[in-house]
């Protein structure tokens, strides 16, 4: 059994095409992705659709699906700027109802069993509400690991949430791909896992995209907060495109 885990797209098309056919080279069984697949980039509703069209593809809801399926934080919260709210209200315009509709219906968590490896897709660890997540846990250890998700008796845990890569064993192995859409350089990153006979081999990979066609649809679509999101997410290296 051979699965590739993908996180954080962020409505980066021209990224994730890449990572497909990548995937699609490779002869995967099943996709999964673990949380995020809207917001900051400039194609919510072009990813939503190439996802939901490809074969053996899985989701798990992140939190800017549950900011689009559940509406924003209300009141907004100190950390909510007035810039990401207008981003936000942008990104669920572009998605519209019947995406909302498909949307809502992407489980929390994927539970399975593969080669007698018990293994779990989620996008992070739980709020005590449970109807959000908590807050990322920079440069993370075992221990943070082990805490934050040990309600699940899995061996295996793929999530998201945090941007950056991670690979960390504690009482399960926990593996963060890193985001495929938000990344200081064009590189989009996912994980190939393989099962046989109760063991996981881990592949950690990456696949190099264009993206001009990204900062030009930022601009022509006339994205919120775009400069924000130039700096903080993608390294602030579109400057060579003005």
């Amino acid at each position: 059994m051979k699965i590739a885990v993908i996180t954080d797209v962020h409505a980066n098309l021209p990224a994730l095409k890449a990572v497909l056919r990548a995937i699609n080279a490779d002869e995967c069984d099943s996709i999964f992705h673990v949380g995020d697949a809207i917001a900051i980039g400039p194609y919510p509703a072009e990813c939503v659709d190439l996802m939901q069209s490809t074969p053996n593809l899985k989701c798990v809801a992140g939190n800017h699906e549950l900011y689009f399926v559940n509406g924003l934080p209300n009141p907004q919260p100190n950390w909510m700027s007035d810039g990401e709210v207008q981003h936000q209200l942008w990104t669920h315009k572009q998605l519209g109802d019947q995406r909302k509709s498909i949307i809502s219906q992407w489980p929390f968590i994927h539970e399975n069993v593969f080669e007698g490896v018990k293994t779990v897709f989620v996008h992070y660890g739980f709020a005590l509400s449970r109807k959000d997540f908590i807050g990322v846990i920079r440069n993370p250890n075992e221990t943070d690991m082990d805490k934050m998700f040990a309600e699940h008796t899995a061996e295996t845990i793929f999530f998201g949430h945090d941007h950056s890569p991670s690979d960390i064993k504690g009482k399960a192995r926990y593996i963060n791909p890193g985001s495929l859409g938000c990344c200081p350089q064009a590189l989009a990153r996912y994980t190939i896992a393989k099962f046989v006979d109760d063991h996981v081999d881990i592949q950690h990979c990456s696949v190099l995209y264009d993206d001009k066609e990204l900062y030009e649809a930022f601009e022509d679509r006339n994205v919120p907060e775009r400069e924000f999101i130039y700096k903080v997410f993608f390294g602030g290296r579109f400057g060579a495109y003005r």
